[in-house]
């Protein structure tokens, strides 16, 4: 009888994940570029079907000091939800892909919103794209809520878990309830200066109060569209030369892949996809022009740089198989407020100091709103998940407009919620950046992004890859524990700054 042993049958499934893996990013590089991908959804799995079972999951049984089995089998767990939800997930793209609103002889696919709120808005425009979006969530609700209901059914019927949030907790090793908790914290810790800054930015952009302004004014206004004419790079790539300080090359690194010209049928979402690591990486984005173009690229070039120095000696479940990427989400956002800090404005762009101190603060300005936003959603959706109700948006659309300001229908909670609390993800990177932050400039600095020896500390930290959980992570390279503290120390020096009008 030839029976696998357990490492053989580990390698054999981790094979298969690998696999399952690059199929579909293969695809996701199709779809973005507006091309018809190889094959249907469908057959992504053919010759795999036998893997994918609760049978062959519950057999890959997870200890403690194994996170390689945990790996494996959320691997599983991911394409087994992924295979069950195709054809939910296909009908509701299908008719939200026809979803558009019409403004002023406009249509406005909901896949533009964004870019076109961006660049092509006016404030009576966005006013008019709201009236039309409510009826049309409304309309796609129920192929929402059908999607959500066999997932969460899944989850507990068919896989053993608790719940949803039960799920995320084993798959991410993320306390939730203390996350929670911290984040309503430090958003009762920012809300006097936040709103008293954001009340002055809206008046003095719009004259109108704050409380007048909807999410779509926010997307607006948080592009900092308003100084695209200080902007002094007429395309993001030119700003790749940058680093080379580092020893860096994106434009020509092996691995990297960078598509930024835009081109008839691309997506308007920025993405890296991780086809094989550190081996092939493609970095996606279709230039708006602006400040937002520098920022979103520098973003992506975060992921993209650390998973192409990924050390390609670590086992797989290292490089390719991490169960949360709220570390590559710290990458991404050090480089993204990089590309608007005060030594680059001044040493790299030329920039003159009104124009820096301006940029500056509403960089700043801006991030704290973001991050109160993550922090609104994850809020909610914690709620939401820990209630059982998936159907009331109205709890959704009041916690946005209580922590950002900005005005949220409640048709719209589904359509702004993102799998597997991701915005604790973006959370996590978004403390663990200000905290690798103050790592660096205590070492090396105030004018740390412009320091050779930068490059060389970074390598350090991608080469581990996705070794380790991203809290073990900063405690094993003594970059210091994982908090809110770092972030509140900034947006506190904020606070006390002028503001440049």
């Amino acid at each position: 009888m030839n029976r696998k042993r357990p490492q053989d049958k580990l390698h054999h499934l981790t094979s298969a994940i690998q696999t399952l893996n690059t199929r579909w990013a293969r695809r996701a590089l199709s779809l973005w570029q507006g091309l018809p991908p190889d094959g249907s959804p469908e057959q992504i799995y053919a010759g795999f079907e036998a893997v994918l079972t609760p049978e062959i999951i519950a057999g890959v049984a997870v200890t403690r000091d194994d996170p390689t089995r945990a790996r494996i089998r959320h691997g599983l767990i991911d394409h087994y939800l992924q295979r069950k939800l195709m054809p939910h997930e296909t009908e509701m793209q299908t008719w939200s892909r026809g979803a558009a609103a019409h403004v002023d002889g406009e249509k406005i696919y909901f896949a533009e919103v964004i870019p076109w709120c961006q660049k092509s808005s006016t404030l009576l425009k966005r006013q008019r794209l709201q009236q039309e979006t409510g009826p049309l969530c409304k309309l796609l609700k129920p192929f929402a809520v059908n999607y959500w209901n066999i997932l969460l059914e899944t989850l507990t019927n068919e896989l053993g878990f608790d719940g949803y949030l039960d799920y995320c907790s084993q798959k991410k090793a993320i306390d939730y309830p203390r996350l929670y908790r911290e984040m309503k914290t430090l958003i009762e810790q920012t809300d006097d200066f936040y709103f008293a800054a954001m009340e002055a930015w809206s008046r003095r952009r719009f004259n109108s109060p704050l409380k007048t302004l909807s999410r779509f004014d926010a997307i607006y206004l948080l592009s900092l569209a308003q100084w695209d004419e200080l902007c002094p790079v007429n395309n993001p790539e030119s700003t790749l030369s940058f680093f080379s300080r580092w020893g860096l090359d994106p434009a020509h690194h092996p691995g990297l892949f960078l598509k930024i010209k835009p081109a008839a049928g691309q997506s308007a979402q920025a993405i890296s996809v991780m086809v094989r690591i550190p081996q092939e990486v493609h970095l996606l984005m279709r230039p708006e022009g602006g400040w937002i173009d520098v920022e979103t690229l520098w973003h992506e070039l975060g992921h993209g740089l650390s998973a192409v120095t990924t050390d390609p000696s670590l086992p797989a479940v290292d490089r390719e198989l991490a169960t949360a990427f709220n570390l590559s989400e710290v990458y991404a956002f050090l480089l993204q407020r990089m590309a608007l800090c005060r030594p680059v404005l001044e040493s790299v762009m030329g920039l003159p100091e009104e124009t820096v101190a301006t940029i500056v603060y509403y960089k700043d300005l801006k991030d704290l709103s973001v991050f109160r936003r993550y922090a609104a959603k994850f809020i909610s959706e914690f709620e939401m998940f820990a209630g059982g109700d998936l159907s009331d948006g109205r709890p959704y659309a009041d916690t946005m407009a209580r922590v950002t300001g900005f005005y949220h229908q409640p048709e719209s909670h589904l359509f702004d919620l993102v799998p597997e609390l991701y915005c604790a993800d973006y959370l996590l990177g978004w403390m663990g950046e200000a905290v690798l932050a103050d790592h660096l400039r205590h070492r090396l600095g105030s004018r740390w992004c412009l320091r050779v020896e930068t490059g060389a500390v970074l390598k350090r930290l991608w080469r581990q890859g996705n070794s380790r959980e991203i809290f073990s992570f900063f405690e094993n390279n003594g970059l210091g524990k994982l908090t809110s503290a770092a972030l509140l120390n900034r947006w506190e020096r904020l606070a006390d700054s002028p503001c440049p009008d």
